[in-house]
């Protein structure tokens, strides 16, 4: 798409505004910056605190276990939210977890288990919309609000975390932040280092809900009717 005349527009906005026309935008240095100074001086485990006692609020099944107790955390998710059928993301992830040879045995079984592919985008929808679980790992995870940050591109698709009726994340405890500040900030530092970002970045915050006038809470509206978060501790000692 081609800007015509984008020049001119903008010369004549400033000269009924009888200012100069600004060619630069100057990020301002604020006197007070309290959004930093929440949760600021929190560690790991206690920014992991946070985020369980925000479970609570959010209505979102909440698990921590250790990197080798991953796969019975997620078994015991997939049962509780009745199998039947799941679609996954294409994460590089799932073979650093050991998670490929976990779907394959579950596919052998009696669960259907779809990874969303690059291509055949149609077939993933489809899939997805009758699909019981969806499953993706969390880029950044936002312990103030309880809030998963997933990059969406050709292998996760943002129908996983959308159209199937339950959802589980899966957060290496490493992704937790304390809140939207640190997250965006860090996005914004991945942009300036060159790294490409998804056209789409989705934040999730447990299940599906939306209140009326009265305020009365309706969980599973407009997608998944219930979530789990199982918290992996990353360390190599775990």
């Amino acid at each position: 798409m081609t800007i015509q005349n984008r020049t001119i527009f903008l010369d004549h906005i400033a000269e009924q505004l009888n200012r100069p026309r600004k060619k630069e935008v100057v990020k301002p240095t604020w006197k007070n910056q309290p959004q930093w100074n929440v949760l600021n001086d929190a560690t790991q485990e206690e920014l992991v605190d946070v985020l369980k006692e925000q479970c609570n609020f959010i209505h979102t099944t909440y698990k921590h276990v250790g990197k080798k107790d991953l796969k019975q955390a997620l078994s015991e998710a997939i049962a509780e939210f009745g199998g039947d059928s799941l679609i996954v993301a294409n994460d590089k992830r799932n073979a650093s977890y050991g998670l490929q040879a976990f779907y394959q045995s579950l596919d052998e079984d009696s669960v259907e288990v779809r990874y969303w592919e690059t291509e055949n985008q149609n077939e993933n929808i489809r899939f997805a919309e009758r699909a019981n679980i969806g499953i993706t790992f969390s880029d950044i995870t936002i312990a103030e609000s309880g809030t998963v940050t997933l990059f969406n591109h050709a292998g996760n698709g943002r129908s996983i975390s959308l159209l199937p009726k339950h959802y589980i994340a899966i957060i290496p405890k490493s992704t937790i932040v304390p809140r939207m500040s640190q997250a965006t900030k860090q996005i914004q530092e991945m942009k300036e280092q060159g790294i490409q970002l998804p056209s789409c970045i989705s934040f999730i915050s447990g299940p599906s809900n939306s209140a009326d006038i009265e305020l009365n809470l309706i969980v599973g509206v407009h997608g998944p009717v219930s979530a789990t978060y199982i918290i992996i501790d990353d360390d190599p000692l775990n």
